[in-house]
């Protein structure tokens, strides 16, 4: 009789270290996607072709932590009020103009600060078809267009053009599905 209940608390013993450990695991799987990881899918096709609708991309929340700040040129999601009437929502675009810059819409290019050179950006999947525009990005926020521009609901068309960078959440760093790969 003595052995069955030792059978009993061993059992009993080794659901509680099992519970223990699943406990634990939850717990850290919850940091790491409230803390340092962002997990998004991308519902359009905006940032085509750098990045495909339907794909799932995992951002890095530290990237701008510790006084780094978003550059030009990032991938970020974040969080914005794109359309009047609505509830925030997580978008993904590239970082196109930075706090205190102003950046005009010229004949299909992008000028910056009144250069005379046009932004340099092979990522645009064909040439930008868009009215002349012009933006005065206030310090503290950017400016965000999609990649995809003839097919992008971006900052040309928001009430709000500009988001505030307590508003990022993640630079981009990876795409893990359909296909794995580095995002950039």
């Amino acid at each position: 009789m003595k052995e069955n209940n030792e059978s009993t608390v061993n059992w009993k013993k080794e659901l509680l270290e099992w519970l223990k450990i699943l406990l634990a695991a939850a717990a850290i799987a919850l940091f790491v996607n409230t803390c340092v990881i962002a997990n998004t899918r991308v519902p359009s096709d905006s940032m085509e072709t750098t990045i495909m609708a339907g794909d799932r991309l995992l951002g890095s929340r530290l990237s701008y932590r510790f006084g780094s700040h978003p550059e030009r040129g990032d991938i970020v999601i974040f969080k914005h009020k794109a359309e009047p009437g609505r509830d925030q929502t997580r978008l993904v675009k590239r970082v196109i103009g930075l706090p205190g810059e102003t950046v005009d819409i010229r004949n299909n290019r992008i000028y910056i600060n009144g250069s005379e050179t046009p932004l340099e950006e092979p990522y645009l999947p064909e040439p930008m078809e868009t009215d002349d525009q012009h933006f005065e990005v206030p310090e503290g926020c950017y400016l965000m267009l999609g990649d995809n521009r003839n097919d992008s609901a971006d900052a040309r068309m928001w009430a709000d053009p500009y988001v505030p960078e307590t508003d990022i959440a993640a630079k981009v760093f990876f795409r893990y599905y359909p296909g794995f790969g580095r995002v950039s």
